[in-house]
């Protein structure tokens, strides 16, 4: 691999990663509708750039990470001693929430073949990125709630889990719908966000660790390593970037202009498919 590839393959892993507009839905358009049948990333190198953005989610929210890292040894101390405080530290309760928004993930995994084949259906994937646009645009619109970690039910998260869940289709967007999610059960839009990036940790690591022995069945190009590096560092700058943009979009609740590209990219995608 050249280290231009590298470079720009980092490049459109941290937007797209992070930036409500569905990585895997533009990446099914560019191969079956683009002919850009170049676009297969070696998958050892696939697992490093999901790390690379995985190591922007913990620059932009370090503090957050450190205290519940913090929380659940103390929280192990405290069960330990039979001694768990009252109310419930915010930062230990956050684990709790992030647990139970994961779990429907869980749902996903027998049917992850069939989730994946998906990207092979352009109508499919047209109609995923139309409604990716609709939830986006309904994110403006809705009340602005006031839960946060200390308030939100597990039902909320629960229902985020679910949003995020449904987002393993291709046009669909993670961060989007997950945002979108938390918005309509009521949670502060800051925080939506927040519990959205928080919410990819365990994701992002729990498909690597699917991903990491294909890979390594796939076999390694030591010598490329160190332009794979390049990639990640690409990767994880850009990604925090687009983390630090989203939070000030979403926070004054500018999803607008996502959703119109979302409906202009997906009205494009269904005219080209109709008339191949």
């Amino acid at each position: 691999m050249s280290l231009l590839s590298s470079i720009l393959l980092g490049l459109i892993q941290g937007v797209a990663e992070f930036l409500p507009i569905s990585s895997s839905g533009h990446l099914a358009i560019a191969e079956h509708l683009l002919g850009m049948t170049g676009l297969e990333i070696p998958e050892f190198f696939d697992v490093l750039l999901h790390l690379g953005t995985l190591l922007a989610v913990f620059a932009a929210y370090w503090d957050d990470i450190r205290d519940m890292v913090l929380e659940f040894f103390r929280g192990v101390r405290d069960l330990a001693h039979h001694s768990t405080p009252t109310p419930v530290p915010p930062a230990r309760r956050l684990i709790l929430l992030i647990i139970v928004g994961t779990l429907p993930l869980f749902v996903v995994l027998p049917v992850k073949d069939l989730v994946e084949g998906l990207a092979d259906n352009m109508y499919f994937v047209a109609g995923a990125l139309i409604v990716t646009g609709v939830l986006l645009y309904a994110s403006d619109r809705v009340k602005k709630g006031r839960k946060t970690e200390k308030s939100a039910t597990l039902l909320d998260v629960l229902l985020v889990g679910v949003g995020q869940a449904i987002a393993t289709c291709p046009g669909i967007s993670r961060s989007g719908t997950t945002i979108t999610a938390g918005c309509f059960v009521g949670l502060e839009r800051k925080f939506a966000v927040r519990f959205s990036f928080l919410l990819s940790i365990p994701a992002i690591l729990g498909a690597n660790i699917l991903s990491l022995k294909d890979a390594v069945e796939a076999g390694i190009i030591w010598g490329d390593v160190p332009v794979y590096l390049v990639g990640v560092a690409v990767a994880a700058i850009v990604g925090y970037a687009c983390i630090r943009l989203l939070k000030m979009i979403a926070d004054k609740g500018k999803f607008g202009f996502f959703a119109y590209y979302c409906w202009i990219v997906g009205t494009i995608t269904l005219v080209l498919t109709i008339i191949r």
